[in-house]
């Protein structure tokens, strides 16, 4: 097992062919997914969405062999939001990620 990385990665996508019972649940727990409460990034994947139902996205920390690189960190990060998704019945479109490796992140400091 080689350097272990820490990624931040996004997934989202649209959602499609929800079920009138799909509907009703997230628009029952929309107030619990919108706003900053809905963009933490954790390791289960935090879920966001607002009431229009068009669009949500997961965030997720993931953490993986530095070798593997950002695209893998995307994979699992993908795999698991196909996996939730699917277990809740809620359908969508493609999904797409977003992978930043904190390990490699450079921070520009303000100079005084």
């Amino acid at each position: 097992m080689g350097t272990q990385h820490t990624y931040r990665v996004i997934v989202r996508g649209a959602w499609e062919a929800l079920t009138d019972e799909a509907r009703t649940r997230l628009l029952a727990e929309a107030a619990a997914h919108e706003g900053l409460a809905g963009m933490k990034f954790t390791p289960e994947g935090t879920l966001s969405y607002d009431r229009a139902l068009k669009h949500f996205s997961f965030r997720y920390v993931i953490e993986s062999d530095a070798e593997d690189g950002e695209e893998m960190a995307g994979a699992i990060a993908e795999d698991r939001a196909e996996t939730t998704l699917r277990e809740l019945a809620y359908g969508h479109g493609a999904l797409r990620s977003t992978v930043t490796d904190l390990d490699t992140m450079k921070i520009n400091r303000k100079r005084r």
